[in-house]
């Protein structure tokens, strides 16, 4: 076991300050034939699954008014970067009562963050 966790120690990367119902943008890499481009896809991230190298996260949008998941892992080679474009308000871990929702019901709120004011 000791030596897994050594080879998988080696292809960890920083991962990303994200949370579930935040709205994120993955940059990730597409081969097509011999060439090589990087495509982004933004989506509400609906679920976390934490093992490791073996982490991923489920990127859900609405494309033509279908309900499109993609799961992605976080320390894949072909992630280029996981931006954070909005952060959502959620007291949930995991949001997959979303797929049933469709248009202002499938709305996540927005977390506000407190401005900290420095008093003399």
């Amino acid at each position: 076991m000791d030596l897994i966790k050594a080879v998988e120690a080696g292809q960890i990367k920083e991962e990303p300050q994200i949370n579930i119902g935040d709205l994120v943008r993955v940059h990730f890499k597409i081969i097509e034939g011999k060439t090589e481009r990087v495509q982004a896809y933004e989506g509400t991230l609906i679920a976390r699954n934490n093992s490791g190298l073996r982490k991923t996260i489920t990127v859900r949008k609405i494309s033509n008014g279908v309900g499109v998941e993609r799961i992605f892992p976080i320390h894949s080679p072909r992630i280029e970067r996981v931006e954070l474009v909005r952060p959502g308000k959620v007291r949930r871990s995991k949001l997959y009562y979303l797929r049933d929702r469709m248009g202002k019901a499938a709305k996540i709120k927005e977390l506000l963050k407190k401005k900290r004011v420095d008093t003399p």
